[in-house]
């Protein structure tokens, strides 16, 4: 039971860091498409800063209700 809880731990760290990277990329997006006034850009930076901040989101409520 104890390595199943380590590796639901762990699962949860790298799903929370990946979130949180694809959420940073997606405002580097952002900012690019501002820059330019590049409106496909600008739709697609904040669908992937909404699509990382619900994987870290997923990620925090994994963690809490894993064994």
């Amino acid at each position: 039971m104890d390595l199943l809880e380590e590796v639901l731990e762990l699962v949860a760290k790298f799903a929370t860091l990946g979130g949180g990277l694809w959420l940073v990329w997606g405002v580097v997006i952002l900012a690019g498409g501002l820059k330019d006034k590049n409106g496909p850009a600008l739709q697609s930076g904040i669908w992937q800063i909404i699509g990382g901040g619900l994987i870290v989101a997923a990620a925090a409520l994994f963690s809490t209700v894993a064994p």
